[in-house]
């Protein structure tokens, strides 16, 4: 509350046995009990993130440095047992722990390599997914669970890295459609024993385990399975000892379903899942059985974030569209779906991560123009103080006089309205013409026009304005903030009602008295290179570039 700030680490003292200076901390994490702290350095890549590397455990107390491990190989996704006297993570595919206060060290897994994949995820999993860390402790720390992939059946699908002065070929196990993915399973390791149990994923063996944890108990897991149409999501418990499973709710949609996650309450009794069964990504509660309580939220907009949820208040924090697409308030209802409040009463986004008791937050707040700023506050929104107000930035930003972004709506011929932003140059007169680019993603659930700051990707635009250009942005049908029928409209059309969109949009803003509309570009990286592409194909001549 008062800002008091404690000296926990002197780098000085993070030098590692037989080393000669102190590691670099890229990441840290404290054991549950606080008396120590994990390290992460030395990292490497891998596909798109530095998720291998070295740790080492500084004692905060002894103030003693020393390595997970003394073997070579990278590891990765250290991270300690509940009790902090041991530590799990994953080197060349296969799963170890190391007992801190022996030092000795124990395979879990032996079968690691090329084609099996213990504890990380392959390159499916990692890109659609968003699954790296493929490792959960137990509550009690007696077990360990983990996926298991096997990509034998993958053929390698060879990328050609110009890198260099000879190309080489970079292979990279890459499923293709109709082709067989990984086979997953998902074990529970008994670390005193090395015993493991596999779970009864049910006879499809097509299929992705999206996620996974222990559902708030030692002894059972929870896991969602996909079908690989994707359109179908089953919740499952897992006995952590027989394997044996049972189906408690599933969800299914025409098109797609997202692999949302149980957030467990009530010390397990109960569950929240974010669905979007009613048309809108809502919040309901359903018994541990997967039997269905309630929809919370009020529906009619899209949640867009779970919070938190203050057990003891029985009270949930979220952010949603309530105002929009554009911004992120964050609001509170009771869990009882009533007492809609909100809580953030700034225009713009807010990211907010609570205290455990759920007594103070830190909001990182920002607007489109305007840099992030952090500030301590209570549960209701009340300021108690700054923490970072990000002067260096702010004062920069302000000295460059930048005209920020301004929010409007773009008609379509077929009566649609689309939300957009445009970026003028500091001088702009209306009486003259300037060439406009538009920036594009556009893909589902995606979206580039919202209330926030840009980065260094605004500031580039920013850099754009003031040479004499407009820069625009337009979010197609097919993105997200409204709901499940405007996303969805592009299910097995990918690009067909997203490029009639940024045609459209293009055409209005050439019809405006400032734009030039001999001079239209249109560009975007990922899904939006293959829009900038189509729509530059189907465009007619509209894009000069």
């Amino acid at each position: 509350l008062t800002g008091t700030k404690q000296l926990l680490v002197r780098g000085a003292d993070l030098v590692p046995p037989g080393g000669g200076k102190p590691i670099v901390i890229e990441e840290y994490r404290f054991s549950g009990d606080g008396s120590k702290l994990l390290l992460f350095t030395n990292s490497a890549r891998v596909w798109r993130q530095n998720t291998k590397g070295t740790f080492y455990v500084w004692d905060l107390a002894g103030k003693r440095l020393v390595p997970v491990s003394a073997r070579p190989g990278y590891q990765q996704f250290a991270k300690f047992s509940p009790d902090g006297r041991m530590v799990g993570f994953v080197r060349d595919n296969n799963l170890y722990v190391t007992d801190l206060a022996t030092g000795a060290e124990t395979a879990l897994t032996t079968d690691g390599g090329e084609n099996v994949i213990n504890g990380t995820s392959d390159w499916v999993y990692e890109e659609e997914l968003d699954l790296r860390d493929a490792f959960h402790w137990s509550p009690d720390g007696r077990r360990i669970a983990f996926w298991r992939f096997d990509q034998t059946a993958i053929r390698p699908f060879y990328l050609v890295d110009h890198d260099s002065l000879y190309p080489a070929l970079v292979p990279v196990r890459y499923p293709k459609t109709g082709t067989p993915n990984s086979t997953v399973k998902i074990g529970v390791t008994e670390v005193a024993s090395g015993r493991t149990s596999w779970v009864d994923l049910g006879a499809d063996k097509d299929i992705y385990i999206a996620a996974m944890d222990f559902a708030d108990s030692p002894t059972e897991l929870w896991l969602t399975r996909l079908n690989r149409h994707q359109n179908r999501l089953d919740l499952l418990l897992a006995d952590a000892t027989s394997g044996a499973t049972r189906v408690i709710m599933s969800d299914s949609d025409s098109a797609w379903v997202d692999a949302n996650r149980p957030r467990w309450i009530t010390g397990g009794k109960q569950f929240l899942l974010l669905s979007e069964r009613d048309g809108y990504d809502q919040v309901y509660l359903f018994n541990r059985d997967g039997s269905l309580v309630r929809r919370v939220t009020p529906g009619g907009w899209d949640v867009f974030e779970v919070v938190g949820v203050d057990e003891q208040s029985k009270v949930l924090y979220f952010t949603g569209a309530i105002d929009g697409p554009l911004a992120r308030p964050l609001l509170r209802i009771g869990l009882d779906g009533k007492s809609l409040t909100r809580i953030s009463t700034e225009p713009g986004t807010h990211g907010v991560q609570f205290d455990p008791t759920f007594r103070l937050y830190v909001d990182t707040y920002s607007r489109a123009g305007i840099p992030p700023v952090e500030t301590l506050r209570r549960a209701d929104g009340t300021l108690v103080r700054s923490v970072a107000g990000n002067l260096a930035l702010v004062r920069k930003v302000d000295a460059l006089r930048l005209r920020p972004p301004e929010f409007l709506k773009v008609p379509t011929p077929d009566g649609v309205s689309l939300h957009a932003w445009i970026i003028k140059p500091r001088d702009f007169d209306p009486a003259k013409h300037y060439p406009l680019l538009l920036f594009v993603y556009g893909g589902p659930g995606s979206q580039t026009v919202t209330d926030v700051w840009g980065g260094a990707q605004y500031l580039w635009h920013q850099m754009l304005a003031q040479d004499g250009y407009l820069v625009a942005s337009v979010d197609n049908r097919g993105t997200g903030g409204r709901g499940a029928k405007f996303m969805k409209l592009t299910y097995l059309h990918l690009g067909r009602y997203e490029s009639a969109d940024q045609i459209a949009a293009a055409r209005w803003f050439g019809q405006q008295p400032f734009v030039s509309a001999d001079r239209i570009g249109i560009w975007g990286w990922s899904y939006g290179g293959y829009m900038t592409s189509r729509t530059v194909f189907l465009g007619g001549g509209l894009f000069k570039a």
